[in-house]
């Protein structure tokens, strides 16, 4: 998930998952695999870098089975 800004500065989180595409046209339209667009205050270069980010980070997080709190008998 990745958090972005409408253009009345209204923040929401967005399902990185499914953006199929992002332009620049001139402002940042990221068109969702459902055919929905949104229109952002980032620019396109900064939703690609948080997506960028949220795609390397689903895999950087220790599965639970991992963590040292838990209790294995």
């Amino acid at each position: 998930m990745i958090r972005l800004t409408r253009l009345n500065q209204s923040e929401f989180i967005l399902n990185a998952e499914l953006i199929r595409y992002v332009e620049r046209c001139p402002d940042t339209l990221i068109t969702l695999t459902n055919g929905d667009t949104l229109m952002v205050r980032e620019t396109l270069d900064e939703v690609v870098r948080r997506t960028v980010t949220y795609h390397q980070a689903k895999y950087l997080l220790p599965k639970a089975e991992y963590l040292p709190y838990q209790n294995k008998e």
